[in-house]
C-alpha cells in the first residue's frame, strides 16, 4: 500500500488535521511482507499502527501483547479495502495461461512470493487451493475436490522458480525479465499496466479477495499520541481515504458504487472469501501449514 498511503492518505490526513487541530502530522513508514512486519513488532519495533496482509497477523499481534484490543470491533470489522488476486503473464500471453490450472503445464516458470514472509503467498495459495473447492460446488463434482485442490496447487508449484520475500519484490523480480507468469493482487498488476509494463492481467475463474486489516499497536502508543492515532485509524474508512484506495487499484469495504464505476476492476464468475475456506485460522491451518507446509513443499524439497 505504498503508493496510495503516501501520496493520498497520510497528506489527505495531515490536512484535515491540521484544518482541524492546528498541528502537523507527520508519517514513518516502512512496508515488508506482513509475516516479517509481524515478527518485527512482536520483536519490539515501535511501531504504532499496522496495516497488514490478513487478519492472521493481526491476531498474532493481540496475542503477543502488541495490540490489546480486538480490531474487528472497528468499523468493517477492521478491514479498511480487498482486491482479489489474479495471474500476470507477459504481453501477447505467450504461454496461452487462462487459469490457475494452466500455470501447472510443463515449461512454465512462476514468480511466487515465499509464504514464510508473505502474506501476499498466503492469500495465494488460498486461491489457487480453493478456486478448486468453488470451481466444484459449482458442477455438483465436490467429492473428490480436496485431492484435486492438493493436487492443483503440486503442480503449480512444481514450476515455481523463485519465492522472493514480499509481493512486491516478486514484482520487481517479475519486471526485470524473470519468469513466465507471476500471482498477485490486482492491485500490484493494476499498478504494473499502468506504468506501462510490457505485461497482460489473466483473471482466473474462481479466486480469492484478499482482505487488509489495521491494527494499534497499543503498547507503543503513549498518551500524547493516541487522540491523533484512534483518528487516523478512523480516516481510513472516510470517503476521501476510500475513494483514494479505489484510485489506487485497491477496493473500497465501504461503497460497492466505487467499485462498479472502476472499469479497470475484474470481473470474477466465482468470487470467494477466507469465510469460504472456513476463517483464517482454520484456513492456515490446513491449507499453508498441514497441506502447503507438509506436502507440497515437502514433495518439492524431495
Amino acid at each position: 500500500m505504498k503508493e496510495v498511503l503516501e501520496k493520498a492518505i497520510y497528506p489527505g490526513f495531515a490536512a484535515q488535521w491540521k484544518a482541524e487541530h492546528g498541528q502537523e502530522v507527520h508519517f514513518t513508514s516502512s512496508f515488508a511482507g506482513s509475516e516479517t512486519v509481524t515478527n518485527q513488532i512482536l520483536q519490539g519495533a515501535g511501531a504504532q499502527i499496522a496495516i497488514l496482509s490478513s487478519e492472521r497477523d493481526a491476531e498474532r499481534l493481540r496475542q503477543g501483547g502488541a495490540v490489546n484490543s480486538d480490531w474487528r470491533n472497528l468499523p468493517h470489522k477492521g478491514i479498511i479495502n480487498e482486491t482479489p488476486f489474479l495471474i500476470v503473464v507477459r504481453q501477447g500471453n505467450p504461454k496461452r495461461i487462462n487459469d490457475f490450472a494452466d500455470l501447472a503445464k510443463a515449461g512454465i516458470k512462476l514468480i511466487h512470493p515465499d509464504p514464510i514472509s508473505s502474506g501476499g503467498a498466503q492469500w495465494s495459495i488460498l486461491a489457487i487451493y480453493g478456486s478448486e473447492l468453488k470451481k466444484a460446488e459449482q458442477s455438483k463434482q465436490v467429492s473428490n475436490s480436496e485431492r484435486s485442490s492438493l493436487d492443483l496447487l503440486k503442480s503449480i508449484w512444481r514450476n515455481v522458480i523463485s519465492t522472493p520475500g514480499s509481493a512486491r519484490e516478486a514484482r520487481t523480480q517479475f519486471e526485470t525479465g524473470f519468469g513466465d507468469a507471476l500471482i498477485t493482487y490486482e492491485q500490484e498488476a493494476l499498478l504494473m499496466k499502468e506504468a506501462g509494463k510490457p505485461i497482460e492481467i489473466v483473471v482466473p475463474e474462481s479466486t480469492i479477495t484478499s482482505e487488509h486489516p489495521v491494527v494499534i499497536v497499543a503498547r507503543n502508543v503513549s498518551s500524547n499520541y493516541r487522540q491523533a492515532i484512534n483518528a487516523f485509524v478512523q480516516y481510513l474508512w472516510s470517503d476521501e481515504a476510500q475513494q483514494a484506495f479505489v484510485r489506487f487499484h485497491l477496493r473500497s469495504v465501504t461503497d460497492e458504487h466505487l467499485n462498479d464505476a472502476e472499469k479497470s476492476f475484474a470481473h470474477i464468475r466465482l468470487p470467494f472469501t477466507v469465510e469460504y475456506l472456513g476463517g483464517w485460522d482454520a484456513a492456515y491451518k490446513k491449507i499453508i501449514e498441514q497441506t502447503w507446509r507438509n506436502s507440497v513443499q515437502r514433495a518439492r524439497q524431495e
